[in-house]
């Protein structure tokens, strides 16, 4: 599987396109994060430190792009890199590594850490998103968590469209979510998990491995309902 399978880098990050190559294994993308915010040359001195609201709260190498819509108050701790037109809203978290390209939203009380989003992501509301990818127009509902840890502290193996399984290396990977895919509200992504083009996780649903373009997952419960007595005057 190769990253190109999943993503196309957009213009807004042609910077880093060195450093996020087509023909790499997906993951490795989440690998590169940090080494592609390293050979950033320095920032000018003072830039951008007189659009921050007195309620943003910044440490280390942060950079904003032009039309960045800041909240009164978040979090921005870096090395990081924000896109253009991307929308920062109140109380979101950014902890290191992250870079997002062009009109993207982090949402209100969201984290990230160590993500690369591209262009268009929406993750509006109450998700976090760590070691991971997410794909042009991506889309996580209101508390979708991207796990990125096993309960066994091993290091993650992803499941390959063939069936076969691949070790990544890597002790942390959350997901890779491929350009237009979904995870409904309240979903988990499992470490590793990976969401090929225009797939849907619905909400509710516990995912884990590679789920094919253009498919849902979906996990229904049975509902049952039954009359409620009326409380005892």
């Amino acid at each position: 599987m190769h990253a190109a399978d999943l993503f196309t880098l957009p213009r807004s990050l042609s910077l880093f396109a060195a450093h996020f190559p087509a023909e790499a294994a997906p993951w490795e993308w989440v690998r590169a994060i940090a080494p592609a915010l390293e050979a950033l040359p320095p920032p000018a001195a003072g830039a951008g430190a007189s659009r921050l609201p007195p309620g943003v709260h910044v440490e280390g190498d942060v950079r904003l792009a032009p039309g960045v819509r800041l909240p009164a108050h978040a979090t921005l701790i870096g090395p990081a890199w924000i896109g253009p037109g991307t929308e920062i809203r109140p109380g979101a978290f950014i902890r290191g590594h992250v870079i997002t390209g062009a009109g993207c939203v982090l949402g209100n009380s969201c984290e990230f850490k160590n993500c690369l989003l591209l262009d268009g992501v929406q993750a509006p509301h109450f998700n976090y998103a760590g070691d991971s990818v997410l794909g042009n127009r991506a889309h996580l509902g209101a508390g979708v968590i991207l796990s990125n840890l096993r309960l066994d502290r091993r290091p993650v193996f992803v499941r390959l469209p063939d069936g076969r399984s691949a070790a990544t290396g890597l002790r942390k990977l959350g997901a890779l979510v491929a350009d237009d895919a979904e995870a409904g509200c309240n979903a988990v992504l499992q470490p590793g998990a990976i969401l090929g083009r225009r797939a849907l996780v619905m909400p509710l649903t516990a995912f884990a491995g590679c789920l094919p373009p253009d498919t849902i997952a979906r996990n229904r419960a049975t509902v049952s309902t039954l009359p409620r007595p009326r409380a005892a005057e």
